[in-house]
């Protein structure tokens, strides 16, 4: 008799094993979430704004509106259309990722329903500095949806790719366009702090469910339009 091969084999376990195979970004997040917290614990909402606010110059403020942009949701579905080229998986777990996260940021946002700074520091304006021409959102501040997208972009490509050091460099990406946001006074520290943590345990649950299912590691699934 021939030796049976199962047609399916789990590409995770379980939520250990998402955590393993993006151990690179994961492990240092932790570690960087935990110093958010410690600051949050020490200074108070306007302290952390202005420490951030105060620090601007010329070369920052034609940068960091295109970094921000980095965490438009079309810049992660961008990648799934990419991805769709070389594996359905990679693109679905990627595009899902991107809607499971952004209707969570989005549902919060409406919740909670907070000022952005430009409205929470209304009679201190004078204060503040403003990127010239750029449009300076009022409302929905908590979480941060840029930020919420570009920690589960981070986090999607860390558990995917084989060459984990990439994981890091996600992880600074994603600390970058989260950095842009207070920059650009669209939001608070706390605000994109709630964010990194949205985008990456949501995405760490929904890729520990939908990567164990079976359709998605068939061979169909696993190739892309450009391969067979």
């Amino acid at each position: 008799m021939k030796k049976y091969i199962p047609y399916f084999v789990p590409m995770n376990t379980g939520a250990k094993d998402v955590l393993h195979r993006a151990r690179s970004l994961f492990i240092p997040y932790i570690i960087l979430l935990c110093v958010c917290l410690i600051i949050k614990l020490l200074y108070t909402r306007s302290e952390i704004y202005f420490a951030v606010n105060k620090h601007y110059s010329d070369f920052l403020d034609a940068v960091e509106p295109y970094i921000t942009h980095l965490g438009d949701g079309w810049t992660m579905l961008a990648l799934a259309a990419v991805m769709l080229l070389f594996s359905y998986r990679a693109a679905l777990l990627t595009a899902s990722s991107y809607a499971i996260t952004a209707l969570t940021a989005q549902a919060l946002k409406y919740a909670f329903d907070f000022p952005r700074p430009r409205i929470y520091f209304q009679d201190q304006l004078y204060k503040i500095h403003f990127v010239k021409g750029l449009y300076i959102l009022a409302v929905h501040s908590f979480p941060s949806g840029h930020t919420v997208t570009a920690f589960s972009m981070a986090m999607v490509v860390a558990y995917l790719v084989k060459n984990k050091n990439w994981g890091f460099a996600m992880l600074v990406f994603a600390m970058m366009v989260g950095y842009s946001r207070m920059y650009l006074s669209q939001h608070f520290f706390e605000d994109v702090m709630a964010g990194s943590a949205i985008g990456v345990f949501i995405t760490v649950v929904w890729l520990t469910f939908l990567d164990s299912r079976r359709f998605i590691n068939s061979p169909r699934w696993c190739r892309g339009l450009l391969t067979k």
